[in-house]
């Protein structure tokens, strides 16, 4: 039975017709609940300067690399400043989903965010639905004040016409789909916010320089395409770069065109794969939890030093 299931025979209502409309309501309630949080956390990140600093640096980052390159993509006419901006935007989506959303499952777990939810009907789900709202919030967000700021100060492309603001709003959202489940469920099974870091920069960082983001895809050699072109952000940057970039731009393509078909496949599948992975290992997690595991963590962490003030 799944969190929020009403089982049958509930005191007061019929088995038989009512159980449709009775597992409904604690569905609605979970939705309900998880964007109630979202919201809650969207205010407290828009009142935290820090946390707001962190996100506006990739920013700025983005914004001093595409002011200083001034070459063009091999064999056409496009900026590779332009080619570089679509790759970082998609870059900043995919960080936000697969490095910052499970090292903060992973905080909130050590202080005992999810044994509190394991005693809540519907819990886990409501929860998952809360990070998405602030991780989509925060992405495209972020990705709306990089689009403006690299276009009033650095000439920076933006979609032309209805259909490449079309193609910006479904790769992004699709995008975020991608990623968002697969983050919570990478964030489950991390042992310590320390080490969550170190564990995902890595290939993160490995995926941005071999997926096309920084330099065209067609400068790798064939055996790394064939690498990158299995993993999401491939595919995000090639379709923000179709919705961004002049169609003289799919020269630089490994396939020689956007391959949109495509794009929605790949990341319709990550996005089915992480929905299918996240809530059962965020389940493993909760069920794993109890008040002594907290709180012997949280007494290594103020030993270390490490716990908060």
């Amino acid at each position: 039975m799944t969190d929020g299931a009403t089982a049958p025979g509930c005191p007061g209502r019929p088995s038989g017709s009512g159980r449709s409309s009775g597992s409904g309501r604690p569905r609605r309630r979970t939705w309900r609940a998880g964007f109630l949080r979202g919201g809650i956390e969207l205010r407290q990140l828009l009142r935290n300067p820090k946390e707001m600093f962190g996100h506006l640096a990739n920013v700025i980052a983005a914004l001093l690399i595409v002011a200083y390159v001034s070459d063009e993509v091999p064999g056409t006419q496009v900026p590779l400043a332009h080619l570089m901006l679509a790759g970082l935007a998609a870059y900043l989506l995919f960080q936000i989903g697969l490095v910052s959303l499970p090292q903060m499952l992973v905080t909130e777990r050590e202080e005992g965010t999810l044994l509190r939810l394991r005693a809540t009907p519907g819990g886990i789900p409501a929860y998952l639905v809360a990070k998405c709202l602030l991780v989509v919030g925060t992405a495209v967000g972020s990705l709306a004040v990089l689009l403006m700021a690299t276009s009033l100060l650095a000439d920076g492309p933006l979609p032309r016409g209805p259909e490449g603001w079309l193609t910006l709003l479904w790769v992004t959202l699709l995008g975020l789909l991608a990623v968002v489940p697969l983050g919570a469920a990478i964030g489950a099974v991390l042992p310590n916010p320390r080490e969550a870091l170190a564990l995902l920069m890595l290939p993160v960082m490995a995926l941005l320089f071999t997926s096309g983001s920084v330099f065209p895809i067609t400068s790798m050699p064939v055996p790394v395409q064939q690498v990158a072109s299995v993993f999401p952000l491939k595919w995000m940057a090639q379709g923000l770069r179709s919705a961004l970039l002049p169609d003289s731009a799919r020269t630089a393509e490994a396939a020689g065109s956007w391959e949109l078909p495509m794009v929605a496949l790949v990341l319709t599948a990550w996005a089915v794969l992480g929905f299918l992975l996240a809530i059962p290992l965020l389940r493993r997690a909760a069920r794993r939890e109890s008040g002594s595991r907290v709180t012997a963590r949280q007494r290594k962490a103020a030993q270390s030093g490490a716990a908060p003030a």
